[in-house]
């Protein structure tokens, strides 16, 4: 193994290797094994440079072997306009826990959209009511696409409401997955609305502003937060989070970045408010849901763990079917 070097992996062969199904079996899996101390080493750090944020995060599992990987992710949302350039580009590297041997360089961007989209579904399957049929997606970029799918394979769904302070995006959004998902998508402008009548609320937007609101609630609803990766962003108002079960990735994490963040430095909360962690109920450790009644909120920022799990499974895989390109770093 360690002879042929290391695997370069490109954003084309993760696609063609990795399912919805592979992501959401192995982000469950990850986030049990948080809880039950078979992950190590967790780390984050954000750099603003100009237009462009930095998100560079680091941590450990011990699944077949132990693997360590490093993610650096880098977005400048005026790169389209500007360069002809992705919004988003960065790397992870997957190294041997054991000897450090660096196993593989993987383009980040696929599994980090997936691995965020199968966490949501991992937690709705624990948070949400199970006959969850309407949902609201706020954000129609490829996130929201991401999402959309991966609940669509934990839930019977039948209405979609699509949200962008974009009319054009919200439209093109609904005619894409209206087509891919056979489902009943529409591109909705009053949000209080499309929120009021859903069973799921999805916020995946770079919002710094708080646009979904208490008021637009009601019980029984699941909402996930999953812009919220940095101190100055917000999707949600605080109150949404005082009074309700808030469910997060990683506490520490949410506190300084997340939308937990917000509610802290508000007073509405406190740390130990928290229901508890999406790592904890997937292990069974503490109930998920026990009334249809409650609301829950799960605020996701995003972990190395995520990261770790994901590409530890495309990395295996590719080794099974012969995909990549091996080259010596040490040579």
């Amino acid at each position: 193994m360690y002879k042929k070097g290391t695997l370069l992996l490109k954003r084309s062969d993760i696609e063609k290797l990795m399912t919805p199904k592979d992501y959401i079996k192995g982000m469950e899996e990850a986030f049990s094994m948080i809880a039950e101390g078979k992950a190590f080493g967790t780390g984050m750090l954000h750099a603003d440079a100009g237009d462009t944020e930095f998100h560079i995060k680091s941590g450990g599992l011990h699944l077949s072997r132990a693997y360590f990987a490093i993610k650096a992710n880098g977005s400048c949302y005026t790169n389209v306009k500007r360069f002809g350039l992705p919004n988003m580009m960065g790397t992870i590297l997957l190294f041997d826990a054991d000897n450090a041997f660096p196993l593989a360089i993987l383009d980040s961007i696929d599994i980090t959209r997936n691995r965020t989209g199968a966490t949501t579904a991992v937690a709705a399957k624990f948070l949400a009511n199970p006959g969850s049929k309407t949902i609201t997606i706020c954000g129609c970029g490829n996130q929201g696409r991401i999402q959309l799918k991966m609940l669509k394979e934990q839930f019977p769904l039948e209405t979609v409401y699509a949200y962008s302070r974009s009319d054009q995006s919200a439209r093109s959004f609904a005619e894409e997955m209206s087509r891919d998902l056979s489902l009943l998508v529409k591109p909705v402008s009053d949000l209080k609305k499309a929120a009021l009548d859903s069973d799921i609320i999805v916020t995946c937007t770079p919002a710094r502003k708080p646009y979904l609101k208490k008021e637009f609630t009601k019980p029984g609803m699941f909402i996930a937060a999953v812009g919220a990766d940095s101190p100055d962003k917000q999707e949600i108002e605080e109150t949404l989070l005082a009074g309700n079960k808030v469910v997060v990735d990683l506490p520490e994490q949410c506190a300084k970045v997340g939308e937990l963040h917000h509610a802290l430095q508000g007073g509405l909360i406190k740390i130990d408010d928290i229901y508890g962690t999406l790592g904890a109920i997937a292990a069974g450790k503490l109930p998920g849901r026990t009334s249809d009644q409650e609301i829950f909120v799960f605020d996701a920022t995003g972990t190395a763990i995520q990261d770790v799990a994901g590409a530890a499974l495309c990395y295996e895989k590719a080794v099974k079917k012969g995909v990549g390109i091996y080259f010596n770093l040490n040579s």
